[in-house]
């Protein structure tokens, strides 16, 4: 499993997912860097992501939308507040309108991602922060911290196969 631990801390109000990979820091960030290898895994398998906008630069802006197995889709929205390649990337992120626009509906998370290595492995660690318990808590009502579990499981596959090519 890559995933090897998540934790839900309502008095630091965070959500912390840490995952390791068989993969250099580098190739890990190309995950990030690169929103066709992002969409492969961002959103849990039954919701594939598909992104419109990745301006991967401190201030940009990502825009995004999640296919349900309906064909429902939840629209989100990035801003990157720090790229420091290819180790760290902050973001503050949300939910959106059709047009990619922050609703402001349950409020702003802020991700911290933090690439290191460990022997031969990579450790990701994606560290959310909420604005307050209660949306903490209904984020993890939602289905977050089981949905950043399967997205981010989804990664493997995509390791080895550019590994293979």
């Amino acid at each position: 499993m890559t995933v090897i631990s998540t934790e839900k801390n309502p008095e630091a109000l965070s959500l912390t997912v840490v995952a390791e990979f068989d993969a250099g820091v580098e190739r890990v960030w190309q995950l990030w860097e690169d929103p066709r290898q992002l969409e492969r895994w961002w959103g849990p398998p039954t919701y594939p992501a598909t992104f419109y906008l990745h301006d991967f630069v401190p201030g940009g802006k990502a825009k995004y939308y999640m296919t349900g197995p309906e064909g429902d889709k939840a629209h989100g929205w990035w801003e990157f507040t720090s790229i420091e390649s290819p180790r760290r990337l902050q973001f503050d992120d949300g939910f959106a309108d059709n047009d990619g626009n922050p609703t402001g509906e349950y409020g702003t998370a802020h991700a911290t991602v933090t690439l290191e290595t460990v022997g031969e492995r990579t450790r990701m660690t994606i560290l959310s922060t909420f604005e307050s318990e209660e949306q903490l808590e209904q984020m993890v009502q939602m289905g977050m911290e089981e949905g950043m579990k399967q997205a981010v499981g989804q990664i493997d596959s995509i390791l080895a196969e550019h590994a293979n090519a």
